[in-house]
């Protein structure tokens, strides 16, 4: 059972190495690290947008009894 966790760890970290150097070991093309990119990019993307919703909106600062930006 161990054995077989690591191998799917090591499996999951391997197209993560710098300059693609594992998946062209490997022999992938890099799909791999592709995916990575777009679902990183794509969390950000979404951490960026709960952080302005349940912070900084207007609706965010009336729960917490902030007074409204003027301007």
């Amino acid at each position: 059972m161990i054995a077989e966790l690591s191998v799917l760890a090591a499996s999951l970290v391997t197209p993560l190495a710098l300059d693609g150097d594992a998946a062209s070991e490997t022999g992938a093309n890099g799909t791999a690290i592709a995916v990575v990119s777009v679902v990183s990019i794509v969390g950000g993307y979404l951490l960026l947008f709960a952080l302005w919703r349940y912070v900084f909106s207007e609706k965010a600062k009336v729960k917490r009894r902030e007074p409204p930006d003027r301007g």
